[in-house]
């Protein structure tokens, strides 16, 4: 099994991805799964870099502030590649399974413990793994065209991979989660966004802009109270309504002490729209 040879620099402006397209622009980095021929899977290389970037973006919170991961010709990611993935997997001991699926699921934790905002946007194929990869970012915009699969009982496994029966039932219910999980069937795009799996449903020429629209006001905002948020949003699933409520104050507290909280009222006091700097 590979592991990623490439480093991640910082700052992440500066950063050259070997797996994926990456750029920044105006704090926003966009990571574009970029194999269009196969719909733009995952290889072992691609999960090792792409968790290693999410990992290394802690340190880079006031750069890069806000992230779109998006896929290439018209799919978002149709999930493990066949011949570099599932092919090895059916060779591999018990030792070398957990090994990967181990690895798998460093790169949702990664995608959740770093700080900034992580819009996806999802058009066309969006299966197994990728769909992982969208329902671990923090808001999702979709195409009507989209399909969204959770299809690994079509290969025999279980729906319990990379977090899915923890995450994907506080995105849109136990039920409906259920559904997916046992059936492999594709969620369309109107039904994925009555369902709250999109937040918003876009053409697919406009959804790219979109997204890094959004991303682009996420990131000209309260850098830390948005890195708060993300992280209150996380750890308060295993808390008590009381125990969220202590933690909450004592969070917004801490949001308290940021210029940008005083930036805010010396704006609203003179009428003007606050401009925040991170800090």
């Amino acid at each position: 099994m590979s592991t990623a040879a490439n480093r991640v620099t910082l700052p992440l402006a500066d950063y050259q991805a070997e797996h994926f397209r990456f750029a920044v622009a105006d704090r926003v980095a966009t990571i574009t799964l970029d194999r269009p021929e196969r719909k733009n899977p995952l290889t072992f290389a691609s999960y090792d870099e792409l968790a290693e970037l999410f990992r290394a973006a802690v340190k880079d919170a006031n750069g890069v502030r806000a992230f779109v991961l998006a896929g290439s010709g018209g799919n978002f990611c149709s999930g493990g590649d066949v011949h570099d993935i599932i092919g090895p997997l059916t060779e591999m001991d018990t030792a070398g399974l957990l090994e990967f699926t181990k690895k798998t699921g460093e790169l949702v934790k990664a995608m959740r413990a770093c700080p900034q905002p992580i819009v996806a946007a999802i058009d066309g194929i969006c299966a197994g793994a990728g769909a992982i990869l969208a329902m671990a970012s923090d808001l999702r915009f979709g195409t009507a065209r989209a399909k969204v699969a959770f299809l690994f009982n079509k290969v025999g496994l279980a729906g319990c991979d990379m977090g899915a029966c923890a995450m994907l039932p506080r995105i849109i219910g136990q039920g409906r989660a259920s559904e997916l999980l046992y059936t492999g069937r594709a969620l369309p795009g109107d039904e994925g966004e009555r369902w709250g799996f999109f937040n918003r449903l876009v053409e697919p020429d406009d959804l790219l802009a979109a997204a890094q629209a959004l991303a682009h006001e996420i990131a000209h905002g309260p850098t830390f109270a948005h890195a708060m948020t993300k992280r209150m949003l996380q750890v308060e699933w295993a808390m008590s309504v009381d125990d969220a409520i202590e933690s909450e104050a004592v969070a917004q507290a801490l949001c308290m002490t940021t210029e940008d909280f005083s930036r805010a009222f010396r704006a609203f006091a003179a009428k003007q729209k606050p401009v925040f700097e991170g800090n």
